[in-house]
């Protein structure tokens, strides 16, 4: 793969930042996306499109694709470096009431989902009460996996695709898979590899 010549960083950072700051938070404008590729250039003028030109779906403060769902942006933690995740189709985020947490370097796989309030059995029209869910630093979550509420996932934590996970793995370090998911296996620490 060739090298993005100087010029073109230049050309982005002087022309199409400003604009860019038109439709996005500042705070996720920044990070290996743009510092070093022009894939976050890419997703921000892609989302710009979609979402604020054409109105295809909602706006977010920072670029999301189309496809992908984000209940409540405001209750949403992650680095600017882990903007990637918002770019997976199906990505959904039901976060009205609970808060998000996505570690440095994690990963989302397409079409994972991550609920932090489901609904009361006994009345579908009601939610339970939310609980926030944490994923941890360099955690993998594999396509089509759900976190349900409350769940906690430690550093290096990788769960497999197709999981659902219901219950917290705070240790990390390991991989869980299953429906409900269970430990599969555990690593030695890796904490010091980012």
């Amino acid at each position: 793969m060739r090298a993005v010549p100087k010029s073109v960083f230049f050309f982005a950072k002087i022309l199409i930042y400003p604009i860019l700051r038109l439709f996005f938070n500042s705070t996720y404008l920044t990070g290996r996306h743009f510092d070093a590729s022009l894939a976050g250039y890419v997703w921000c003028i892609r989302a710009v499109w979609t979402r604020n030109i054409l109105r295809l779906d909602r706006t977010y403060p920072f670029p999301v694709a189309l496809g992908s769902r984000i209940s409540n942006p405001r209750k949403i933690s992650f680095h600017p470096d882990n903007l990637d995740n918002f770019q997976s189709p199906g990505i959904y985020l039901q976060n009205f009431s609970g808060h998000i947490t996505l570690g440095h370097g994690c990963y989302l796989a397409p079409n994972v989902g991550i609920i932090t309030a489901n609904h009361d059995p006994r009345n579908p029209d009601v939610h339970l009460e939310a609980e926030d869910v944490v994923i941890g630093e360099r955690c993998w979550i594999g396509m089509n996996s759900v976190i349900l509420p409350g769940v906690i996932l430690g550093p290096g934590t990788v769960v497999g695709s197709g999981s659902v996970v219901t219950r917290s793995f705070p240790e990390g370090d390991c991989i869980v898979a299953g429906a409900p998911a269970r430990l599969i296996r555990k690593f030695e620490s890796t904490i010091g590899l980012i």
